[in-house]
């Protein structure tokens, strides 16, 4: 892993996802494991209150290195071929997990699974009022997406953890970006590259039913 510096502009890494779609619009992944090394460089920059996700998706994206370096690297170049090359040859535990514990399809999933809370939860510090509560924000984000795949009491965990975040403004202000208001700018114009890969991975997972792996 690269290391992780906190002195960055998110936008530049929000942007960067706009790279993961090719023409035909396949998620590359090469560019969307190093644009998720950015995002782990932001939640690393607001201390440890999300290290629970950011040290999960380390491990994670070092899975999806170690498949893309593989003798089998040729299938791992993209989320389509990759869901191809692993569904047709029964690489991917569907009902619970045994032989292929560390599939890519399962391995990708979490990661868009995250990608969706985080994307969730930058979408309401864009529209939320100045006096908005960041951790009812987090919460909110968080009770939307990842919560459903997590344990009652890694949720209560949790959910304590972000009764300490930050305020709007401070969060605003990490983002490298100038001032608040040229944050909320920012997130508007490069959020919707995320939801434009998130998108397209649900589509693609729905099809071949891999939406609830174990």
């Amino acid at each position: 892993m690269d290391d992780l510096e906190t002195d960055f502009n998110l936008k530049v890494v929000l942007v960067s996802f706009k790279q993961c779609l090719n023409e035909r619009e396949e998620v590359l992944l090469d560019h969307y494991i190093a644009s998720w090394k950015g995002l782990v460089r932001f939640l690393n920059s607001l201390g440890t209150i999300f290290s629970f996700i950011s040290k999960d998706v380390v491990t994670k994206l070092q899975i999806m290195e170690r498949l893309q370096s593989s003798p089998q690297r040729e299938h791992y170049s993209s989320l389509q071929s990759m869901v191809a090359y692993e569904v047709s040859n029964q690489l991917v535990d569907l009902e619970r997990r045994s032989r292929h514990p560390d599939s890519g399809c399962r391995t990708v999933l979490r990661l868009h699974r995250a990608l969706r809370w985080l994307q969730l939860f930058l979408e309401s510090l864009r529209t939320s009022p100045e006096d908005a509560r960041t951790a009812v924000l987090c919460t909110d984000s968080y009770n939307a997406s990842l919560a459903a795949y997590h344990p009652w009491i890694v949720r209560r965990a949790v959910t304590l953890a972000f009764c300490t975040l930050p305020t709007r403004k401070v969060f605003l202000e990490t983002m490298n970006v100038g001032s608040p208001e040229q944050a909320v700018e920012m997130l508007g114009e490069a959020l919707p590259f995320i939801e434009h890969v998130y998108d397209v991975s649900q589509k693609l997972y729905a099809k071949h039913s891999l939406l609830d792996l174990p």
